[in-house]
């Protein structure tokens, strides 16, 4: 028997119920929850809250990924510091003094990118 890919269907729970976890864990207000998302309907981030939705876009799941596997990482390079890293400003030339946080929800999925490589790159 062949299995198959997962679809959004299949992932969009899953994804988002890790992605509300870690924005507790990191003590997100709504409005960094909803650009880290990719959001800017208030109504639409309470359904997926609430996982009133069938499907996210792919580029929600994308934009959940980055945000996991940036957490995963901290998990393993911070262990007691992982979830306070994120505010904290960061003296690295890719963050400019600002926190991690801030290049997050710039709103381009290309800095939630940039900032996983980053991190990845300090695993080594």
């Amino acid at each position: 028997m062949q299995s198959r890919e997962p679809n959004r269907k299949d992932l969009t729970g899953p994804a988002l119920r890790t992605f509300f976890r870690i924005a507790d864990a990191w003590g997100l207000k709504e409005n960094e929850q909803m650009r880290l998302l990719g959001l800017d309907n208030r109504s639409t981030f309470q359904s997926w809250k609430r996982g009133a939705v069938a499907a996210i876009p792919k580029d929600a799941l994308e934009r959940i990924s980055y945000v996991l596997g940036i957490y995963k990482g901290l998990q393993i390079l911070l262990p007691r510091t992982a979830d306070d890293w994120v505010r904290k400003p960061n003296a690295a030339p890719l963050f400019s003094g600002r926190s991690a946080l801030d290049r997050m929800t710039s709103g381009n999925v290309a800095d939630l990118y940039v900032v996983r490589q980053y991190v990845d790159a300090q695993r080594g």
